[in-house]
């Protein structure tokens, strides 16, 4: 490629320690050890420069410096230390400076460009008093906002309010430091679907440390050879827990993209991948999507992604189009398409539960639609009948956990019966901060967790539905709003996320609203794209809907920049749309 930098990302040396597997009992314990080998974190400019290497053995002289200073600020044990997550070293640092420091870190989303300035300082101001921060820290670009909420708050718990480099002016404390252990949090993790009410998930360091083993030893089978490349957010679970701790835990290289950097050159993954012959990288399936959009088949030969041996996918539902589109856009790389690992997990079980096999063509489930919608059966069907509906398969979980589908009534259903998904094992969370009714509601006194995720078991494989609070019931018929969704942006002009699916309350029951991004300003022209609309899903799917038009870029996300059902759905129904659904529903 005529714009790659050969010789600025470290070739991978020998290690010279011998490999471990996550067997430490904290995460202060693993890097330790693998402080005592040559790897370490590679940090890329959204050019995909080479800006900072950061051993592990310096991220832990830099993270002891720190924790000496958070201990100078008189904290007490198990204090909270809130720090904005952006793709940098600081935070990696101030994160690990917390485990020395028997501290508990809690990455703030780094999501200033969601909603803008106010609605960061809204949504961090709610963290901040939810969790009690005793000290709030990021880059001097969100300092600022950093200060304004400490304002708002008005939480006594705050000693330290200010960016990275006011923070070094501070005293050390020349007390030794306990390191946070097996049974303390560890950190706590921000669900990603917390944007407007956050809830926090309480992770010990014995759980933690449970899912990176099941991760490293059986879900991706890490070695000593491998190396990982993330543009994933600090402060989402995947990239947090995933491409953070895995590497420290199994003292491998990884290379680091701003997530924002990916999202406006989504090709600088390729490019990094090929460059550093990372054999690790996951995604969201937006991400492979995103690619696909992006690059040029006649481009896909410029790359050797042939070392590309674990192309991780989860964190959403999975769609088999997207991954067979992204494999076919890349054809001429040296990618191979059993690569492809779907996955599934979620922030209360730390990361991890199910993986698919490695090395192999990732598997589809074809159901005949009309069944599911009649009787919540996954009833198998040919993936080319017109009544199909294919999901990807999320695998078998991992070693030490247990997976359940129960009705309504908390009945564990058979096989290819739909129901909401339940898990147990080592690695879920203690419970959300502060929230001990909600904890009540998703966490059992025996340790199952309602996961709020629709699925069915097949031979002992996932496959997830969707989520259970996003299911549209329409006089009986159960309907995806993944279906409506899709049928919304296989309209011409219509892009993929530029459509939201949710029900509201009518008079008769629940009613379907679809609410599209349309870039066009022609009248006659939204009036026939919400007719086409409006068609094709009576025809596909037997039922009628309304089809709100939207602005681009309106649609409402999570903090992970997921896009978000729920939202969308409050949002509509208090802006009046739920007024003029009533008088459409009345009128037709």
């Amino acid at each position: 490629m005529s714009d790659r930098r050969i010789g600025d990302t470290p070739s991978p040396l020998p290690n010279g320690l011998a490999f471990r597997s996550a067997d430490f009992d904290t995460l202060a314990e693993a890097l330790d050890y693998a402080a005592k080998g040559d790897k370490g974190m590679h940090f890329h400019d959204r050019r995909g420069v080479l800006f900072r290497t950061l051993p592990y053995a310096e991220l832990r002289e830099r993270a002891l410096k720190i924790g000496a200073r958070l201990a100078g600020l008189g904290l007490r044990r198990g204090a909270k230390v809130a720090v904005v997550a952006e793709t940098r070293p600081e935070f990696v640092e101030f994160f690990f400076a917390c485990q020395y420091a028997g501290l508990v870190p809690v990455p703030i989303p780094a999501a200033l460009n969601l909603g803008g300035h106010e609605a960061f300082v809204q949504q961090t101001t709610a963290m901040l008093k939810l969790v009690d921060a005793s000290v709030a820290v990021g880059s001097e670009y969100f300092a600022p906002y950093l200060e304004q909420c400490a304002q708002r708050t008005k939480l006594n718990s705050l000693e330290f309010v200010g960016d990275f480099e006011q923070f070094k002016a501070l005293p050390p404390s020349h007390y030794a430091l306990t390191p946070v252990q097996k049974e303390e949090v560890a950190y706590l993790q921000f669900t990603s679907g917390s944007t407007r009410f956050p809830r926090a998930v309480m992770v010990k360091s014995a759980a933690v440390m449970a899912n990176l083993a099941g991760i490293i030893r059986h879900g991706v089978e890490i070695g000593p050879q491998d190396r990982c490349l993330s543009w994933l957010p600090f402060y989402h679970d995947m990239g947090l827990v995933g491409l953070v701790l895995v590497p420290v835990a199994s003292q491998i290289d990884v290379d680091y993209l701003g997530t924002r950097d990916f999202a406006m050159r989504p090709r600088l993954w390729l490019d990094l991948i090929d460059r550093t012959k990372a054999t690790i990288s996951f995604s969201p399936p937006f991400g492979y999507e995103l690619v696909a959009k992006r690059l040029r088949a006649s481009e896909a030969k410029k790359y050797d992604l042939s070392a590309w041996r674990v192309a991780g996918v989860g964190a959403e539902m999975i769609r088999g189009e997207i991954l067979d589109t992204f494999a076919h856009t890349v054809d001429g790389s040296g990618f191979d398409a059993r690569a492809f690992l779907p996955c599934y997990g979620m922030a209360e079980c730390s990361l991890a539960v199910t993986f698919s096999e490695l090395d192999q063509t990732f598997r589809r489930d074809a159901i005949n639609r009309d069944t599911h919608a009649k009787t919540a059966i996954a009833e198998p069907l040919a993936d080319t009948h017109a009544e199909a509906r294919s999901f990807v398969e999320c695998g078998r979980p991992l070693p030490g956990y247990e997976i359940e589908v129960r009705d309504a009534d908390d009945k564990t259903l058979s096989e290819r019966q739909i129901g909401t998904v339940f898990l147990r094992g080592p690695s879920v969370m203690s419970g959300y901060l502060n929230e001990p009714e909600i904890t009540w509601q998703t966490l059992s006194g025996d340790g199952w967790l309602n996961t709020g995720d629709l699925g069915y078991m097949v031979d002992g494989r996932l496959v997830i539905t969707g989520r259970a609070k996003d299911l549209i019931i329409v006089n009986g018929r159960n309907v995806w709003p993944q279906d409506l969704e899709y049928i919304a942006e296989s309209q011409d002009g219509i892009r993929s996320g530029d459509a939201l699916a949710f029900s509201v309350p009518s008079d008769a029951g629940e009613f379907a609203v679809v609410v599209v991004q349309c870039r066009s300003r022609d009248q006659q022209q939204r009036i026939q794209l919400i007719e086409r609309i409006r068609s094709d899903v009576a025809r596909e799917l037997g039922i009628d809907c309304l089809v709100e038009l939207v602005p681009a870029h309106t649609l409402p996300r999570t903090s992970s920049g997921k896009l978000s059902r729920s939202r969308a759905r409050a949002d509509y129904m208090s802006s009046g749309g739920l007024a003029a659904a009533r008088a459409d529903i009345q009128a037709g």
